[in-house]
């Protein structure tokens, strides 16, 4: 299959909700991660810039699990509140608007996130955000 033969959409689509419902639910060590990680291969590897408060390299389910851990004790609201799917197939676009507040310090912050995404098996295989200022985000987050 081609990156021109696949149509990631649902993936996408159904990842975010399933992230979501789990955030709402009270996420990491209240709600069961099951849902969300159906949507990931076993041995995913996430990317997060060094320079953010979650930064590293995430890998396979339980590394994701650590990830939604350290990203809620840095946020206490994280709300995905525009999406746009700039491209949906093998390797995928998504740039999402996020408006959070941090744990620390109770200060909000309004930014953009671009997620290269690559898809294989029908499951997300690997994530690499970019953050258009994570110096702005750390700093919010002190």
């Amino acid at each position: 299959m081609t990156t021109d033969d696949l149509d990631a959409t649902p993936i996408l689509r159904g990842m975010y909700a399933a992230e979501q419902e789990y955030l709402a639910a009270g996420g990491p060590g209240v709600a069961s991660f099951s849902a969300l990680a159906a949507f990931f291969a076993s041995d995913v590897v996430l990317h997060q810039a060094d320079s953010l408060p979650y930064g590293g390299v995430w890998r396979g389910h339980g590394g994701l699990e650590r990830f939604f851990l350290a990203m809620s004790e840095t946020w206490s609201t994280f709300a995905m509140v525009d999406q746009r799917f700039l491209a949906t197939g093998e390797t995928s676009v998504v740039e999402t608007h996020v408006d959070a507040r941090a744990r620390a310090t109770g200060r909000r912050l309004e930014f953009s996130i671009l997620q290269t995404l690559r898809i294989a098996g029908g499951r997300i295989a690997e994530v690499r955000p970019y953050y258009w200022d994570a110096a702005a985000i750390a700093a919010v987050c002190r």
